[in-house]
This record gives structure tokens, sequence and C-alpha cells, in this order.
């Protein structure tokens, strides 16, 4: 049976909105270990935002709540911090122009990479949207994105992706080589168990946890937990990622396992899960 660390390497914890530190004692009480926390979108924790004040304060609610996580672990919990993509379209229904909205998210993705520089956060969060936008939208987003790259190369962190589905991003790996950030430090939140370009944070779909399990590349997992009242379980609950592992193991995915939480969050974020560990 596998005894290592247990990473969950994409959940939200709202301190304003929902449980918060009561989802992390949760996830600790699975089994867990290790938590990278996402901040919530800036609207949901703070409104609108219109410059790097909104960034910082919503940052900072996430890096206070991801502290007192901290606390119950016998790991490590860290903040990812950056800017949700679907900002891109609450700002053209304000009124931006799709290159002003993009101003904005450059200027969140600049507050967000400071805190990677200073210390309290691991890593940077962008991507595009999901759904269906314009032409100048998705480039304005693309921007935004690339820019994100150029950020984290110039701070050393990796970037996780929030993007539209679909296994093949080659493209978007190539991007981020391009502005210095090697293709293994970049992330596909939300992923299937394989894809083209970037690291999977595999979802905790039982299907697409096995196809990565079964494979040799590298992958991490992820419940994408939302924390929102309304949507109690939503994406999954903060127990699903060390329930999965021990599914997981008990079919005798040990190896896989390892790689998932030990030797992937190594390569990515340049973190030690084990060492770690109370």
């Amino acid at each position: 049976m596998y005894d290592g660390p247990v990473l969950d390497n994409h959940l939200h914890l709202d301190p304003v909105n929902g449980r918060g530190v009561e989802a992390a004692a949760e996830f600790a009480d699975a089994g867990g270990t290790h938590l990278n926390v996402l901040n919530k979108p800036s609207w949901d924790l703070v409104g609108e935002v219109d410059g790097a004040d909104g960034f910082q304060e919503a940052f900072e609610m996430t890096v206070e709540v991801t502290r007192e996580a901290d606390e119950l672990l016998d790991g490590r919990a860290r903040p990812v911090l950056g800017v949700h993509p679907g900002l891109v379209s609450r700002l053209v229904d304000r009124g931006y122009a799709p290159e002003e909205a993009a101003d904005l998210m450059r200027t969140g993705i600049d507050v967000a990479a400071e805190f990677v520089a200073d210390g309290p956060a691991l890593a940077v969060k962008s991507g595009r949207p999901h759904y269906d936008v314009d032409e100048a939208v998705w480039e304005a987003s693309n921007a935004v994105m690339r820019h994100a790259f150029e950020r984290g190369a110039e701070v050393g962190c990796a970037v996780q992706l929030h993007t539209e589905g679909g296994e093949d991003f080659a493209t978007v790996a190539e991007w981020a080589e391009d502005a210095g950030l090697p293709r293994e430090r970049v992330v596909k939140h939300y992923a299937d168990g394989r894809i083209e370009g970037p690291i999977p944070s595999v979802i905790c779909d039982k299907d697409e946890l096995e196809r990565a399990s079964d494979g040799d590349w590298p992958f991490l997992m992820e419940t994408d937990f939302i924390d929102d009242p309304d949507r109690p379980g939503a994406v999954f609950g903060p127990k699903t990622v060390p329930r999965r592992t021990k599914w997981l193991a008990e079919r005798g995915y040990e190896t896989a396992l390892r790689r998932a939480h030990v030797e992937t969050p190594a390569r990515v974020y340049g973190v030690d899960t084990e060492a770690t560990l109370a």
C-alpha cells in the first residue's frame, strides 16, 4: 500500500463565502497531506477589480486562509495565485475593450508574480476562456497567458493554466518555452489523463486517473473543489484525492502514486513533499 504524501494540486478555499479552512481540515482527516490552494475569482472575494489593489486584496485573503490550512496538515499548504481567465468577459461586459481588459489582467499577473518573488506563493495561475469568445477576446486572453509565462520565467515559478478542454496544448507549451519557461513548469488544470505539451493535473475521474497511472509521464491529481456553499461538493469534495489515492493503491498503482505526489511536484514546483511531512 502507498503510505507517502498526498497532494491535491488544485483546490479552492473561500474565506468569504465558503467553508474556508474547514475544507482543509476535511482533506487532512481523510489522509491528505499537501494542498496547492488557488485563489477564487477576484469577483467572488472582493467584487469588481479595476487595478492592482483589488488583486492584492484578493491574493492576501488566499495567502491567509492557506496559512491557516497549513497549520492543520502533516505536510504543507501553499498558495497559487493569479487571474481567472473569465475575468476578460466580465470586463468586456462592463465596457472595457479586449486589449484594455488584457492590460488589467496583466496587472493582476504582475501582482501574483510579486507574491511568488516575495515568498508566500508557490506559482502563478493564468489561462484563457473555456467557452466560446470572439477573436479579439481570444487574442487578448492568449496575450495575458503569454505574459504569465514571461513572469513565471522571471521569478522562477510554474504556471497553472485554466483553459478549454482537449488534449493538444503543444502550441501553448511552445509559447512558454519561447518566454523562457520550461514546458515541464506549465500545468494544465482540470486535465485528462494525458495531454500534449504541459503537465496534466488530472481531475479525479477514475478512468482518467487510471489512464495517467498506466502511462509513464508525469502527472498531478486535483479535485478543483470550488468551496461554494450553493454547490458543496463541486467539482469534487476535499476528501476525494485521498480517497482516490487509496483506490489507486488498492489496484497496485504505488509507483504511479509516487510519481503524482512526490516526483512530479518536485519536477514542476521544486518542492519536496516527503521532506515536508511531519
